[in-house]
């Protein structure tokens, strides 16, 4: 007979998770994330959206512990491009039931950001303008082309003048943990994306042996295939809670 402490674990261990944890990369602020939060919401998830700083990895990871810190339950953590970078080391959080990568860096523990460049084809509409600061942010003229190739003229500039300089010096910082050598990941690769060469993303996805899931788009397909996007995340919340059993 089965003592009624370990039925309730049970029970725990398969309740459907509920949460969700947005994480946005360089460039942008988290509201390129309404349409995904929209659709989350109304399928009954609990979402947060991480604000980060972009002035260095360790900021950012902390940005996105305090949002983890505040979920009530396991959650799936999500991050967009260099978000990919911060999910990474930050998802090793006790909350976080697995990782959905959204044409995302995918970094090894004992790697830089800069380092999965390398061997790859370079992308030349992809053009960031660093200030005397040492932050940089995507040329405006080349930011549709480069990042939001598949929107409208009126969202992309709005995504445009949203977007928040980043701190060059992250993508020079190593990564500590590679959270998804224990926790399992999904990715989203977009495959008109304009910044990164589509070998680097494969590669770095079945490395981290992701589910992936190919959907024709930009960089800025969380805004244009947002349904795919949240459909991903939806199907990581269902089939982590087997994972967790």
């Amino acid at each position: 007979m089965q003592s009624p402490g370990l039925a309730l674990l049970e029970k725990k261990m398969t309740a459907p998770i509920r949460n969700v944890v947005l994480v946005h990369g360089a460039f942008a602020d988290g509201s390129g994330w309404r349409k995904v939060y929209d659709d989350l919401i109304k399928r009954g998830y609990a979402v947060t959206i991480v604000q980060n700083p972009l002035t260095s990895l360790a900021d950012d990871v902390a940005a996105t512990t305090r949002a983890l810190n505040r979920q009530d339950g396991p959650a799936i953590l999500v991050g967009h491009s260099w978000g990919g970078t911060v999910i990474t080391e930050a998802g090793s959080h006790p909350n976080v039931a697995g990782l959905v990568y959204v044409a995302a860096l995918i970094p090894d523990a004992g790697q830089t950001t800069s380092e999965q460049y390398a061997g790859f084809a370079p992308t030349p509409d992809f053009v960031i303008d660093i200030a005397d600061d040492g932050f940089g942010a995507l040329n405006p003229e080349k930011f549709k082309i480069g990042f939001a190739a598949d929107l409208s003229d009126d969202d992309a500039a709005f995504l445009r003048d949203a977007q928040v300089p980043i701190n060059m010096s992250a993508f020079g910082a190593t990564v500590t943990n590679a959270a998804w050598r224990t926790k399992p990941s999904w990715a989203v690769i977009a495959t008109e994306d304009n910044a990164f060469d589509q070998a680097m993303l494969f590669h770095m996805a079945e490395r981290a042996m992701a589910k992936i899931t190919t959907v024709a788009g930009s960089h800025a397909v969380y805004v244009s295939q947002a349904k795919t996007v949240a459909d991903t995340i939806d199907t990581a919340a269902h089939e982590a809670v087997h994972d967790r059993a």
